[in-house]
């Protein structure tokens, strides 16, 4: 009788597991928890942040993306100068062989949603297109949650 609460929490907790994080893995290319934070109407305008790791001897180079969500996607970079956050858009990223480029709001690169074709609200999932030289196309699930809650689970991914 005692078994059946036990068993219940270790199937609640593999329930939960996928919630918190999601990842895809394409040969020696990983992506991890590809996240946005929600855009209210008025705002025309979205970001996206993902992790992008390589495990193999080639570099990943992210050349593009594309969503049905906004009308284009572009490759963003935020970082301060002289006191003034300013962003910019980049036209490739490479990953280096055994690294792992983290994206996150607050500074750094992200990928734009430029004009969004509908306000993101928090528990929406889109598809997402990303482009990699040399590598192809990879398809990944954006989900909308908020910036915390997106970047701890995105953090989450790569705790042992």
């Amino acid at each position: 009788m005692r078994r059946i609460p036990s068993l219940l929490l270790a199937v609640g907790l593999l329930l939960a597991t996928p919630v918190l994080a999601h990842d895809i893995q394409q040969d020696d290319l990983r992506i991890a928890h590809p996240f946005a934070t929600p855009a209210p109407p008025s705002v025309p305008h979205g970001a996206a942040y993902l992790d992008i790791s390589v495990t193999g001897d080639t570099p990943a180079v992210l050349v593009g993306a594309s969503s049905p969500a906004s009308e284009s996607v572009e490759i963003h970079d935020m970082s301060m100068d002289e006191g003034v956050m300013r962003m910019r858009r980049v036209e490739r990223l490479e990953v280096a062989p055994g690294t792992t480029q983290r994206m996150r709001p607050g500074g750094g690169y992200h990928l734009m949603l430029m004009n969004l074709v509908a306000p993101l609200n928090d528990g929406d999932r889109f598809p997402l297109t990303l482009e990699f030289a040399e590598r192809g196309e990879v398809q990944v699930e954006v989900w909308v949650q908020s910036a915390e809650d997106g970047s701890e689970a995105a953090e989450g991914h790569h705790t042992p």
